[in-house]
């Protein structure tokens, strides 16, 4: 009773309407809904050995699924510590884990297409979460947000959605590499990974529909006993059948190759580029959060008359702190989760909330070895539905206006299809002026503008030439 009282006078239960069981419950919810990234971000970070290039973190030494095992041990910790800054920090029912999109940007775009050391992707992540500090603690959010485009803002979750889909149906098969028209449908017919994999998309997808707590997970691991099902039953064999299954669990728990390891990337720092890196994690992750927490505060009802959240500083100090430890620790950039609305409407209303979805967590560290037994295909079934979920933003942008569509297609479409979350966030910061300047409407465009279309200008000059 005593426990009870002291979290009921801490966390202000009578002031927001709400109880103990009511937050416990909410708690659970949130917690159901995105305990899928336990398994995806460390599927996505790892360097996959059936690749060529490096495309993710690697550690000389360890096996593909110890690594994994390595990773889901940092995503749980950076998760239960940025959750628990929000809990008593910010008091708000919000949750927080390493964000799909820029996990993806991480391993494929800076890692893969850029080239750098995944030691050298952490040391950027980590100045991006001190930048984050620092402005939050200044009170510097108005000046960033009036820093960018308007329509970009808008259009980048779209993109990202887009981009999170792609990768997604070629993990599963469904769609494949063509040398005449880039991409085509997989052999969904006849690919037993795809016919898995097109099973378990559609489960996950009615169960979604339905409203069901932890779909996302419990496809994911439906999925997975699939493959194992078919391959165990010998209606494939060989190639085929090891294509069905992961390696077996591994139960390391030694981040130690992972912790730290951006201090050896600070020394291999090429200054233009890994500007533009620390640039596109800091975009992606603070408008992410800001629209996160407005949208879920909304909910929650803790918008005020001229729909701001009050205090957003100190969620905002939560995301900060948890993508800087982090960075620190070894994964990519901890972002505030939209899934966070799921606790809200189960009427969590405080930091009790979000205390429970961090205690969950770190209960979570018990099932680590099961994240290296989930195939590709079956962990990566979160992005495709995650990935539809955010194509929803796309409402949000005025299409009926071209300084704002023209700016926020370019965005959407470029990202994808140049695999890249950083070229199409560049592409609709560069043409927003132009646009904005060829319809005369000049009081609308920023010197700041023009300078961050300059430098993206400078940057694909250079960035293409030496590809060149």
């Amino acid at each position: 009773m005593a426990l009870r009282d002291s979290l009921a006078n801490y966390f202000g239960f009578e002031e927001h309407g709400t109880t103990l069981r009511t937050e416990v419950l909410a708690g659970i919810t949130t917690f159901l809904t995105m305990s899928y990234i336990v398994v995806v971000n460390p599927s996505i970070l790892a360097d996959n050995p059936e690749i060529p290039i490096q495309d993710g973190i690697s550690v000389p030494g360890y096996s593909y699924s110890e690594v994994v095992a390595m990773l889901a041990v940092v995503t749980i910790i950076a998760a239960a510590v940025a959750t628990l800054i929000m809990a008593f920090y910010a008091n708000r029912p919000f949750a927080q884990a390493p964000g799909l999109g820029l996990n993806a940007f991480f391993a494929f775009t800076v890692v893969g297409s850029l080239g750098i050391s995944w030691q050298t992707a952490l040391a950027a992540v980590v100045v991006e979460g001190i930048i984050f500090i620092i402005l939050t603690a200044v009170g510097a959010r108005e000046y960033v947000i009036r820093a960018f485009p308007e329509p970009v803002k808008f259009a980048v979750g779209t993109g990202i959605g887009l981009f999170l889909a792609i990768i997604g149906l070629q993990a599963m098969g469904i769609v494949v590499d063509d040398s005449e028209t880039l991409v085509q449908l997989g052999a969904v017919a006849s690919d037993p990974v795809a016919i898995v994999s097109v099973v378990g998309l559609l489960f996950t997808f009615a169960l979604y529909a339905r409203g069901i707590r932890g779909s996302i997970i419990i496809g994911i691991v439906a999925t997975s006993l699939l493959g194992w099902g078919v391959a165990a039953s010998g209606l494939v064999s060989g190639d085929a059948a090891d294509a069905l299954v992961a390696g077996g669990a591994s139960a390391t728990y030694d981040i130690t190759p992972l912790a730290g390891a951006f201090v050896s990337g600070i020394a291999d720092i090429e200054a233009f580029t890994f500007a533009l890196v620390v640039f596109t994690f800091f975009f992606v992750d603070f408008f992410d959060t800001a629209g996160t927490l407005t949208g879920v505060a909304q909910i929650a009802g803790f918008l005020d008359d001229d729909g701001n959240l009050p205090d957003i500083d100190k969620p905002l100090m939560a995301d900060a702190v948890g993508t800087t430890v982090g960075g620190m620790l070894g994964t990519s950039t901890v972002t505030t989760y939209i899934e966070s609305a799921s606790g809200v409407e189960e009427g969590g209303r405080t930091g009790m909330t979000a205390l429970v979805v961090a205690l969950l967590f770190l209960a979570s560290l018990a099932v680590v070895p099961l994240a290296a037994a989930i195939p590709l295909y079956a962990s990566h079934i979160a992005l495709v539905v995650i990935g539809v979920v955010m194509l929803g933003n796309v409402v949000d942008i005025a299409w009926d206006d071209l300084s704002y569509a023209i700016p926020a297609g370019m965005t959407i479409l470029v990202m994808p299809l140049t695999y890249s979350i950083a070229t199409g966030i560049a592409a609709g910061i560069v043409t927003f002026p132009i646009v904005k300047a060829a319809r005369g409407e000049w009081s609308d465009v920023r010197p700041g503008h023009w300078v961050l279309a300059a430098a993206f200008v400078l940057y694909f000059v250079v960035r293409t030439n030496t590809l060149a």
